[in-house]
């Protein structure tokens, strides 16, 4: 009896022992990337979002930059293969390169979460029962963007510099293929063109980075160009761009009408100082909890949304949409 106790109590210690020590305790462990550091909203909101949350739920997350190259990203995921990973949660650099990423998967037999770039192939998703995708509606960002601009086009007759009717803008784009860039800039000044109001755009500029120097570089060679008297509204597909907009505007002495998108702490600060005039809130916060949230259960072979409030839009796309909110002068200080 007293040899039955003493091992019971050996096993209860070692057991208590490899809980507390490492992964071989059944910790979770996450092998996570950022498509590039670079990137204002994804260094600044959904990586450290990541980390704390990763951090609040006990499980352990490596994360990586992948320095807007995908085959340092295909290296990362091997690597991560290799270290036995219970689950990837992956930021793709190439949206058209999923396939890849989710055939590496599947022959590890390793969950997989995509999460803010979403693969552009039809189908892909299909082809691995441990494949989800978190992100957004990218249209969605742009609809209200362009209702946010539209409202106050018609609140501001005096935008209209020239009395033409005519909205003449400048647009700033992110990564070009990207599939919210490409709803961003269709979606916005399609809402003009509902309304029924004419636009004409004077520029349009893409970069890959959607980085603050790109929007600062083109604003101030706008400013100087021979158009630049015409210019009426500055559209930004997010607010990285738009800060460094605002940077050459001031420089130049000038206000235009402009608007991004993220709500990122510093463009609150913009719209308190009068130097922004809206921005879209993209959820970056709740991005980074879906997708770990959906690895952790995925790594349980659990239910993937059982124990949350996510919800899977649906068989094709196997994705959670976290929605997108206006921000304007009137509710900014909500999102702080």
């Amino acid at each position: 009896m007293k040899r039955t106790l003493l091992l019971s109590l050996v096993l209860l210690m070692a057991g208590t022992f490899l809980f507390a020590n490492g992964a071989e305790d059944g910790t979770i462990t996450v092998g996570s990337n950022i498509y590039s550091f670079q990137d204002n909203f994804m260094n600044g909101v959904i990586k450290p979002e990541l980390e704390s949350y990763a951090a609040a739920k006990g499980i352990k997350l490596e994360v990586v930059d992948s320095e807007g190259q995908q085959a340092k990203l295909n290296d990362q995921v091997d690597i991560f293969i290799t270290k036995k990973v219970d689950a990837l949660a992956i930021n793709l650099v190439d949206p058209a390169a999923a396939a890849a990423i989710i055939e590496k998967a599947k022959a590890a037999d390793i969950p997989l979460i995509l999460f803010n770039k979403e693969a552009t192939e039809a189908g892909v998703m299909g082809s691995y029962d441990k494949v989800w995708y978190v992100g957004t509606n990218s249209a969605e960002s742009g609809i209200i963007q362009g209702e946010m601009m539209v409202a106050d086009w018609k609140a501001n007759a005096d935008w209209d510099k020239n009395g033409d009717g005519k909205v003449q803008y400048v647009l700033l784009k992110g990564e070009p293929g990207h599939p919210d860039a490409e709803a961003r800039t269709l979606e916005s000044v399609k809402a003009f063109k509902d309304a029924g109001i004419g636009v004409e755009e004077l520029a349009l500029e893409a970069d890959p980075n959607w980085s603050t120097q790109h929007g600062n570089d083109k604003m101030a060679a706008w400013l100087t160009s021979g158009f630049a008297g015409d210019i009426e509204l500055v559209i930004c597909n997010n607010d990285g761009m738009a800060f460094g907009a605002i940077t050459a505007m001031k420089a130049a002495g000038v206000r235009l009408p402009i608007y991004g998108v993220d709500a990122l702490d510093q463009a609150l600060t913009h719209i308190q100082d009068g130097e922004l005039d809206g921005t879209v809130l993209n959820d970056g916060v709740n991005q980074a909890r879906a997708t770990l949230d959906l690895a952790i259960n995925a790594a349980k072979g659990m239910g993937i949304t059982d124990g949350t409030d996510w919800v899977i839009d649906g068989p094709a796309t196997k994705a959670v949409r976290v929605p997108y909110v206006a921000v304007t002068p009137d509710n900014y200080e909500d999102f702080r």
